[in-house]
């Protein structure tokens, strides 16, 4: 044994099992009165906290800011001035599960979608590698891509935006009433 204070590089199916465990502590927080939960093994430690819990916060730092910023205009609306665009919600597929997200069937192959295309319900937008599996990750939105969120190859958390939407205009006779999932539709297939 060295007095190397430098840990050996971590194992893939290690990710793996982290990746899993986290994902059942936030479904754990989820279904739980609790806003926060605070785990701790080892010398590794984790900190997961419901939006809600959150909250206090942000509305503490927005009365901070000036009164000016914050006085509504005459139709009873924050001046637009003063919005982040980043914070106005824009329709996303999201991934239904953590992983490694992969943008294109194989490596120096054309993208499932890019920015500008279109996506059509049921399409497949990417895969993503969990436990060895790759799954299909399809879109429960139809409409322009604005954006691919994530990197290929990069690691994606469930619920992740990975594609933003500019949804098709639906014709004002037709029932939107069809449910869609809310984190897209996945399909797995083993890996070879």
């Amino acid at each position: 044994m060295t007095d190397d204070a430098t840990p050996d590089p971590p194992r893939a199916e290690d990710d793996v099992e982290l990746l899993g465990l986290i994902d059942r502590l936030a479904a754990l927080l989820d279904r739980s009165d609790l806003t926060e939960l605070e785990v701790e093994s080892g010398g590794t430690g984790l900190v997961l906290r419901k939006p809600s819990a959150l909250a206090p916060v942000a509305m503490a730092a927005a009365a901070a800011g000036s009164a000016t910023d914050a006085a509504p205009t005459a139709t009873g609306e924050p001046p637009a001035a003063g919005r982040d665009p980043a914070a106005v919600a824009k329709p996303s597929v999201k991934a239904p599960l953590t992983g490694i997200f992969y943008a294109s069937p194989a490596p120096g192959s054309a993208p499932y979608v890019t920015a500008g295309g279109e996506v059509a319900v049921g399409q497949i937008i990417g895969l993503i590698e969990a436990m060895k599996l790759f799954n299909e990750i399809k879109s429960d939105l139809a409409g322009r891509v604005v954006r691919v969120v994530p990197e290929s190859g990069t690691l994606v958390k469930a619920k992740q935006p990975l594609i933003e939407v500019e949804p098709q205009r639906t014709h004002p006779t037709r029932s939107s009433a069809t449910p869609t999932s809310p984190g897209g539709a996945a399909t797995c297939r083993r890996r070879s």
